[in-house]
């Protein structure tokens, strides 16, 4: 690929929009949350969702030992709490990285501000690239409230490409 096609590639997939969660696992009593960017829905029947999860990261390795998880929506406005996840896990207390945690049905820790969130099972992935692409079973869902979605548009941050 020559470079005017190589930066016409970054340029395009830098425009898909992006939402921003944070996904939480919990094996044992280990536990980590890592804010990811590349979801989407992929099933009505049964509900499924597709998750890019970086394969170095300390979620996905928690994530395939449990295969379970939580993903916590955040909504515009909490990019503070999506910036606490862009680096490792530190557990204090019910606090990650700094911010107040609960747990539901999978026991993986969801952001307590967050306006809602699923649980769900891993049911398929795709081990391709440095991100593995994680078929996850909605099993559980919550609404706190109803509210527009964070983006990385809103955040001025770029990632893709």
């Amino acid at each position: 690929m020559d470079e005017q096609a190589q930066a016409a590639k970054k340029t395009l997939l830098r425009m898909i929009p992006y939402g921003l969660y944070v996904l939480g696992v919990r094996a044992g009593d280990q536990v980590s949350a890592a804010a990811i960017n590349w979801v989407t829905q992929t099933s009505f029947q049964p509900p499924l969702v597709a998750m890019g999860v970086k394969k170095d990261s300390g979620a996905y390795a928690l994530l395939k030992q449990s295969g379970q998880f939580a993903l916590s929506f955040l909504e515009s406005g909490q990019g503070d709490i999506a910036y606490a996840f862009f680096k490792p896990t530190t557990v204090e207390g019910s606090t990650i990285n700094g911010q107040a945690t609960e747990t539901d049905q999978t026991g993986a820790p969801i952001i307590a501000a967050a306006p809602g969130y699923v649980e769900g099972k891993v049911v398929g992935e795709v081990d391709l690239g440095d991100h593995s692409c994680v078929v996850g079973e909605v099993t559980h869902a919550v609404l706190k409230r109803e509210a527009k979605i964070l983006t990385l548009d809103e955040l001025g941050v770029k990632y893709g490409g």
